[in-house]
This record gives structure tokens, C-alpha cells and sequence, in this order.
């Protein structure tokens, strides 16, 4: 069995945020992508629903080596090792995600809150780190990217809530809130969610709008325009699919943006940054995840 046999066939375009999109400049999108399919190769070997986890960690550490420069036969594995050594970047961010994917073999349930920040920091927050690093931006933004990125991580754990239950009987909604609720994880096999469930979903998303209004100042910190833009256009998208889980049941509704609805919300976001640019930087101090 190899990665290329367990993929998903979703590609950058199919993401709920733009990964490498016009925004950025030419010069940095190949090693954008080149993360960004390491990553992906790596999620759908996490995802297979059909694979063992025995066979799931053998794929994943195959990606390892080949991201160390110890094997060559993971063709996403050794790109990304190429154009890290070209840019004289660093691995620890690719690396990190294998961590958060050896979790998603191995871990089913998150005990609480801090729990699934914590699988955040391997899962999500590498993700916008390398992105940063490859602008040559400075390490003081990432308590910003890193609550921006968790957010968007835990947007995409309560849309696909129904999904990774039945599919993977994998829970990311914290154990204790579902239990404080009285709600079963069975309800997650329902067709809709009980009005406790919806509770539950609803206090998540509140709490990840805590995490979007901590991010708020982070385009405005970034030195690159382009790239501030990008991430501007991001947050208005995680803003919108927060507020619209609040009311939207992701076991029965589509909780997604359509393209009819994106001209709409790039106009907003557009404006939204040409303003903020106008106004004093304001700082972010302490991490997401604590020191």
C-alpha cells in the first residue's frame, strides 16, 4: 500500500480557505503548495477510512523519512525536502503535522477544551507558521496566526462533525461538554442534531469566535500586503462560517460557502482591510495555547 493509493483526490481548490491564492505573490506559491500537498498526502493517509492504523503510521513515517532525506519514494515528501533546503527553510512545521496525523490514527476522543487546542498547535497552527516563515515575517504574530489557524481547524471539526463520527468514529467535540450536555457521541449518527447537540456545536463556535476576535489584529501585523490581504480574506470567511454555525445544523445543513456568496465576502473583507490599514497596529501578546 502506498499514499498515492489512499488519496482523497482533493486538491487546494477544494479547501474551505484559499491556500496560495492570487493574493500571494508568484515567488512565494511553489513552496505554499509544495506544504500544502506534504499535507495533504499525509491527511488522506490519516483519513482512509479503509486502511489499518497499523498500515496508516507505516505511510506516515515513510513521509517522515522521506522528509528527513531518508528514503525517495514519496514524491511529496521529497518536494517539500527540496524546496525547504532551496529556501533554507526549516522542517519543524512539516513535522509537526505528521504529529497532529500519527494523532488522528491513534486518538478518537478529546477530553475537553484545552485538549483539542492542543491537537491544534500539530494540526493547524504549522500550517500558517510555514507560511509566515517562507514571507521571512517574524516569529511575534504567531499568538495571532496561531488563533486564526485553530479557529479555522475547529470551523472544519464542527462542519464535518457527522462525517468523521461515521466515517472514522472520530470525535473532536470535547467529551466534556458532550457530557455535561447528556448528549451521547451516537447522536452524532443521527440525520439532525438534538437540541442539546446544537448546544453543544453552538458553544463551540462562540468559543472559536473568541479565537477569530484574538486574531483580529493579525493581517494588520503582517509586513507583506498581499499576504495580509490573503489572510484578511480568510478571517471574513472563518468570521461568517462561525456566525452562520451558531444557527446552522452541520448534521443536516450545508455549512459551507457557495461560490454565489464569495463576491459578496471578498468585497467585504476588501474594504474591511483598506480601513484597518488606516488604523494604529495593535499588538497580540499571549499565545493560544499558552507559554
Amino acid at each position: 500500500m502506498t499514499a498515492a493509493q489512499l488519496s482523497s483526490g482533493k486538491g487546494h481548490k477544494d479547501e474551505n480557505f484559499p491556500v496560495a491564492s492570487i493574493l500571494i505573490a508568484r515567488r512565494h506559491r511553489p513552496a505554499i503548495m509544495a506544504f500544502y500537498r506534504f499535507a495533504r498526502a499525509s491527511d488522506d493517509i490519516a483519513d482512509n477510512a479503509a486502511a489499518t492504523p497499523t498500515a496508516k503510521l507505516a505511510l506516515l513515517e515513510d513521509m517522515r523519512l522521506n522528509l528527513m532525506g531518508e528514503a525517495s519514494d514519496a514524491k511529496e515528501g521529497v518536494e517539500l525536502r527540496k524546496v525547504l533546503a532551496e529556501r533554507g527553510l526549516s522542517n519543524e512545521h512539516a513535522l509537526d503535522l505528521l504529529t497532529a496525523f500519527r494523532q488522528d490514527v491513534t486518538k478518537l476522543r478529546y477530553a475537553n477544551w484545552n485538549e483539542l487546542l492542543d491537537y491544534c498547535r500539530y494540526s493547524a497552527m504549522p500550517v500558517g507558521r510555514f507560511v509566515l516563515d517562507v514571507h521571512g515575517e517574524g516569529r511575534s504574530i504567531w499568538p495571532a496566526n496561531d488563533a486564526l489557524c485553530a479557529a479555522l481547524q475547529i470551523i472544519n471539526h464542527l462542519q464535518d462533525c457527522a462525517k468523521d463520527y461515521r466515517q472514522l468514529d472520530r470525535v473532536y467535540l470535547p467529551m466534556d461538554l458532550l457530557d455535561r450536555a447528556g448528549v451521547s457521541t451516537l447522536a452524532l449518527a443521527k440525520d439532525k442534531s438534538s437540541l442539546a447537540l446544537r448546544g453543544v456545536i453552538a458553544e463551540l463556535a462562540r468559543r472559536t469566535q473568541e479565537l477569530l476576535h484574538t486574531a483580529r489584529p493579525f493581517a494588520r501585523q503582517i509586513r507583506d500586503r498581499r499576504l495580509a490581504l490573503e489572510v484578511n480574506v480568510i478571517q471574513t470567511l472563518a468570521e461568517d462560517l462561525a456566525q452562520r454555525l451558531l444557527s446552522h445544523d452541520p448534521l443536516c445543513e450545508r455549512v459551507h460557502h457557495t461560490r454565489g456568496e464569495m463576491p459578496a465576502l471578498l468585497f467585504r473583507s476588501l474594504r474591511e482591510f483598506a480601513s484597518a490599514r488606516l488604523r494604529p497596529k495593535t499588538a497580540v501578546t499571549d499565545s493560544v495555547t499558552g507559554p
